[in-house]
């Protein structure tokens, strides 16, 4: 354990979350690091029913650093001033920074899958299938796009959703994976995630991996789906959906305290997120 951070204060800075149904993964994160880095920061999580006043408050109290989620996220655009290219790509905001009255959006989601697509060097001249088309798959389908992956296939059981996703990046359209196969999987669904109706399914069939060379799974609860496991197995490249979480809450975590964790503490922050 680092330096723990100094008691609270008239000057503790204070960074929030909005969301319809909040978590404690956020608090858990921000709030392990500012102690570990000994840090004047203190994070806690709120909802709201009035997200205009929400964010006028966030600008007049002087509150630095605001995490956006669902419903909020296109909702914030109006209210800000200023859209960096990350939340423009996707028409989406999931962090907005407070400099002096001054707020300014972003969406680290999104630089979170452009991060790892680095990180793990995938090719963006193989295709990819991504399967889902809510919120998140309108982010990683815009950051593989974004990457200059022009091959890509969105596969939706909402056609209408799945359709109009494949438009905006300039992928074709599948209502189901079928006889698709690709170098390149990514599942942005809840199947396979704890708590949901398909928990114990996995996204793609055994045969459908075999055939890849990389499987992404953006669930984080449990890091390790169905999926993941599956593919560890078949011998295949994974990316688990807690490098997404941690990668997002600590390019948010840089963005309101100016300090970058290194990578121990930023798993260490989300392991304790997720227990």
């Amino acid at each position: 354990m680092g330096v723990r951070r100094p008691p609270l204060n008239k000057d503790t800075r204070l960074c929030i979350s909005l969301a319809a149904r909040p978590s404690n993964i956020g608090t858990r994160f921000h709030n392990y690091l500012y102690d570990e880095l000994g840090l004047d920061f203190i994070y806690k999580a709120f909802t709201t029913t009035d997200i205009t006043a929400a964010i006028g408050g966030v600008r007049a109290l002087g509150i630095r650093g605001c995490s956006v989620s669902m419903p909020f996220k296109s909702d914030v655009m109006a209210l800000v001033d200023e859209i960096e290219p990350s939340a423009r790509a996707i028409e989406s905001v999931n962090t907005i920074v407070n400099d002096d009255g001054h707020l300014r959006a972003s969406n680290t989601d999104y630089l979170a899958v452009q991060g790892l697509i680095a990180r793990h060097a995938l090719n963006p001249d193989e295709d990819v299938i991504i399967r889902g088309s809510g919120g998140m798959a309108n982010a990683v389908a815009a950051a593989f796009a974004g990457a200059g992956f022009g091959g890509g296939v969105i596969v939706a059981r909402n056609a209408e959703a799945g359709r109009a996703l494949a438009d905006r990046v300039g992928y074709r359209y599948a209502p189901e994976v079928g006889s698709l196969r690709a170098p390149i999987l990514v599942n942005v669904t809840p199947i396979g995630m704890a708590g949901a109706a398909e928990e114990t399914q996995q996204a793609f069939d055994d045969d459908v991996i075999a055939a890849a060379g990389a499987v992404f799974d953006v669930v984080a609860l449990p890091s390790e789906t169905p999926l993941i496991v599956a593919a560890r197995a078949a011998g295949t490249t994974v990316i688990t959906g807690a490098e997404v979480i941690a990668l997002q809450a600590a390019e948010q975590f840089e963005r309101y305290t100016g300090v970058r964790p290194t990578e121990q503490q930023i798993a260490a922050a989300s392991a304790i997120s997720r227990a």
